[in-house]
Formats: structure tokens, sequence, C-alpha cells
């Protein structure tokens, strides 16, 4: 005597229809009357074999059988059959594309709709979709292509292939729309705009235009490009971005346009004197703003570097004695040791207005400390353009960034014009012909080195560091492309100091005397000159 299930699942959703059927081994020719036992306990009777029932709870059943006519013994009861019933599976609708992080689609994309059924596994489903303009269909198939056309929401449920009456609900709909806009920020007399997809999806590079040349992308003579779709510009004008992804590119519209427009604000002018600090030198910070007799009162700050923002940003602490503003447009800052970078903003009236803080300036150390220093391979002064170079940031910090102001007073970071690998930032070629770079973390600054990039056909190989006194000193001449040198002439300060065959020149024990700028000749070529330091012991 057994129970047979006339579907083979044993895994029930609640509301399914199933049919157990009672066997009795041995009992053919008979006519059989059926007892059956649910979960709860309950018996009913049947005449039929096949019982035929609404899932409704988990459980066993069983059943037993005694001829109709005659006075035959009744069968024992058959080995329980355990179905498991639970809630009905729901059906939830995702997005599959090429790269299947993206949520938002546009118009003329494929996309591939996905309907899952959780809670349905092992179960044979068709599908049924409904689109944003309310019509239905169905298929055989969980996965749905489709080429984006409107906006709107899509949502799908499934049903048993072989139970008609089990279904699940509808999913919750997907809505599919998107919108390409620009942001913008300004950051003293540059802006800096941002180009994304509201709301925001992976996948995306941006191109940028501005009016007078809608045709023609920006390259890096118009702006400096940051990460994540944001560039920084100065010139007036309308701009507009585009995103593209995808393989061949999928390019979107155009986003609406957003005008750039001189500030009105006044942004103050920051000069420090020295740029290079001396031994026992005070620092003099002065702040020009418009209309000087104006009634300001000027503000100091130090820069401190916030690594937070990969393309370069600084959060600003007040300097000693400027919480309430100074009369005086300069301020004298004395013992300043390290390399360090600055800030002034000016304010009048009441309530008090202020102007834009002033862009970063910095007084540069060469001298190396334990705590951040700066090291370039090779380590020379003069390079070739052709050249690459690598500054390594070493010191008291678990995440650096590498700084550089290029001639004339324009502050730049590795992400604009090199690749930072861990604390070092790899530059393929020198473009700039004079450039200060120094590494920063969120706490310190490092030595500053002078790196120059030429396009001669000779350079003079010098130290980037400070040499101290009493060191030796090697100063060396390179051709673009030879290897070997003829005579080489040497020069300090525009004074012959050597004219051997030798194509070095060594100083075995540097003192002040010997500090200077230095240049090379040889062949009828002369390298640019570059400024030997020389510090106390």
């Amino acid at each position: 005597m057994n129970v047979a299930q006339q579907l083979s699942w044993s895994q029930m959703f609640r509301g399914e229809t199933i049919t157990l059927t009672c066997e009795v081994q041995g009992g053919e020719g008979v006519q059989w009357e059926y007892q059956w036992r649910t979960p709860q306990s309950q018996t009913l009777r049947t005449n039929k074999k096949d019982w035929t029932f609404t899932a409704s709870i988990s459980g066993e059943y069983s059943c037993k059988s005694r001829p109709r006519y005659g006075l035959y013994a009744s069968t024992k009861w058959s080995k329980s059959v355990k179905l498991s019933v639970s809630d009905k599976p729901k059906a939830h609708l995702i997005i599959a594309t090429q790269k299947p992080s993206w949520s938002q689609m546009f118009r003329g994309e494929t996309i591939t709709l996905t309907c899952e059924v959780q809670g349905g596994e092992g179960v044979q489903w068709e599908y049924e979709w409904r689109t944003p303009q309310s019509q239905t269909f169905k298929t055989n198939n969980k996965d749905w292509t489709i080429t984006a056309s409107i906006s709107g929401e899509y949502s799908c449920k499934s049903r048993s292939r072989y139970d008609s009456y089990s279904s699940t609900n509808w999913s919750e709909a997907v809505r599919l729309h998107a919108e390409l806009k620009i942001t913008k920020s300004p950051v003293g007399d540059r802006v800096t705009l941002k180009c994304s997809v509201k709301p925001s999806s992976s996948g995306w590079s941006f191109f940028w235009f501005r009016e007078e040349q809608s045709s023609k992308l920006l390259t890096k003579q118009d702006a400096v490009f940051l990460s994540n779709g944001q560039i920084r510009v100065s010139q007036e004008g309308v701009y507009r971005c585009r995103g593209g992804r995808g393989e061949p590119v999928y390019l979107s519209d155009f986003s609406d346009p957003i005008t750039i427009e001189p500030e009105p604000e006044p942004e103050p002018v920051l000069r420090v004197s020295p740029r290079w600090l001396s031994p026992g030198s005070s620092v003099t910070l002065s702040c020009q703003v418009e209309h000087e007799s104006a009634g300001w009162s000027f503000y100091w700050y130090k820069a401190v570097p916030d690594l937070s923002h990969k393309s370069g940003s600084y959060s600003y602490e007040l300097l000693p004695a400027s919480s309430n503003g100074t009369a005086d447009n300069s301020y004298i800052i004395h013992g300043q040791t390290h390399t360090a970078g600055y800030v002034c903003r000016a304010g009048r009236g009441e309530p008090h207005v202020y102007t834009l803080y002033s862009q970063p300036h910095f007084v540069w150390s060469g001298d190396l400390h334990p705590s951040a220093s700066l090291s370039v391979s090779p380590d020379r002064v003069q390079h070739f353009t052709s050249d690459s170079v690598s500054l390594t940031c070493e010191g008291n910090s678990a995440e650096w960034r590498v700084s550089s102001f290029l001639l004339p007073d324009l502050l730049s970071f590795c992400s604009d014009w090199g690749t930072m690998n861990g604390s070092t930032c790899h530059v393929q070629k020198i473009q700039s012909s004079n450039a200060v770079f120094w590494c920063e973390s969120g706490s310190a600054f490092s030595n500053a080195v002078n790196i120059t990039g030429h396009n001669d056909d000779l350079i003079l190989l010098s130290p980037v560091h400070p040499v101290t006194e009493g060191h030796s000193v090697t100063l060396g001449c390179k051709w673009r492309t030879e290897n070997l040198l003829s005579k080489v002439f040497f020069y300090q300060n525009d004074t012959l100091i050597q004219s051997e065959s030798r194509v070095e020149m060594i100083i075995p024990a540097v003192s002040k005397s010997h500090e200077g700028f230095y240049k090379c000749q040889s062949s009828g070529k002369e390298s640019p000159q570059s400024w030997l330091a020389v510090k106390c012991q």
C-alpha cells in the first residue's frame, strides 16, 4: 500500500493543485473505497483512488483502503508522503546588458530584461511581460531582449507551464529613463564642470564641447581634464557634454548647455616671497584685492591637503592672529622651515561679506626631511622632453599625491599629467620647460624639486637636491642621441671653470662658493643652465 503523487514535485506552492493516488498492491479486481489522513490528523473517505486538492499546509499524507463489498479487513495505513508547501514565489525583474551594472538605458541601446522567480527553483515557468503601453505578451524564456525606445515601466510575472492556476504576482516595475546633465562649481577664476548621468550609472566616458566649436572636441589645450567626468576651464562661453560607452561606442544626446560667465565676486591674488626657503629667512604674504582702499580686512590661512578628492583640493586653517582679520594686506611668517601652502581672502561690511579664497601659493624647501621626502629617477634637474621620470614619495604617511606648480602659477596634480601608482607618480614625457614638484599627504608637505624639460640637443646633468657642504658632487653633459662626447666645457655663472677633455666635472668638497648657475658646452652646442644649491653641514 503506498501513496503516489500525480506530479513529481515534493515542493509545492500554496494554492497549487495536486493529485495523490492510493495504490493497493495485489488488490487487482477488487472494488475498493479509500480513506485519507491529512497533516491535521483529519480523515476523509472517497470511492476513487485519486484525491485532488489545493495545497495549503506542509505535512504528511497517507491512505488506506477496504473492499466495498464483503467483510474483508481494511489495509494498513500506507507509508506517508511529505509535502512541503511554501508561499507563492515572487517574480523579480532585473536588467542585464553588456555591462550588468548599467541601470539606466538610452534610446537605441539594446537591453535584456530578466524575470527571476525567487523561490521557484526546479519549476518550469512561462513568463508574461507588461510594457509601458500596458501591452502584455508571453514567452517561455526568462530573458527578453529589446531595443530601448520609450521611457516607462516594465514588469513581469510567471506561471507554471503545467498548472494554469499557479502564477506569481506582477514584479515590481523597472523604470527606464535617463538624463545627462552638467553641474558646475567655482575654483577661483577657473570653473570645474562635471558631466554625469542622472540617476548615475557606470561605464561612461565624457566628451566636451564649447558653443563656437560644437563639432570639435575640447582638448588639453582648452581645459584641464580631471577624473570622474570633470574638467576645469577658465574661458567664458557655453559648454555642453555628451557621454559614450560600449563597443562600438554608443553616444548619448548632448546635455543641456551651461554658460560660464565672469564671477561677480572679486578674487584676491596672493603673493609669497621668497618662493624658495633659505635658512633664517622670513616669509611674507601679500594679498591684493581690487579697490584696496575700500575697507577690506584680510584673512590668512594655511592650506592643508585634502586627499579625499583625487583631483586635488585643500582645506584651510586660519593662521595665528588672523581670526579677526588684519587691516594690513601683508602678513609675515617667521621660522618656516618646510614646504607650505597659503591662501588669503578679504572681507568687509556688516554683516561681513567675503571675497573668494585666493588660489593656493607655496613657499618651497629643497631640504629632505624624514617625515616627508620626494626623490626623482633619474636623479637630475634637466631632462629631454621625451624622457620618462618617476617621482616617489616617502615618509610617515600611507597615502600621497604628487603636486606641481607649472610656471607661471598653474597648480596641478599627478592625475592631470601622469599616473599615480601607490606612492610613485610616473610621467611618460616631461612637457613643461620649468616646473616645481613636491609630495603631499594629509598632514605634511615634502621637499620640493625643480625639474626642467628641454628640446635642446644637450643637457646638463646635475642633482635635483641641494648638496651639503663638504660633500662631493659630479656634473655631467648628455647628448640627446649620443652617449660619448668630445671635449666638454663647464661654466659657473657664465665663467669657464673647466675645459679639459673629461666629460664630467667633479667637485670633491663643495662649499658655499660653489653655489650658482651651471651649464656645459660640447661640439658647438650649449646646454641650458641649472642652479646648484649648497646647504650648510
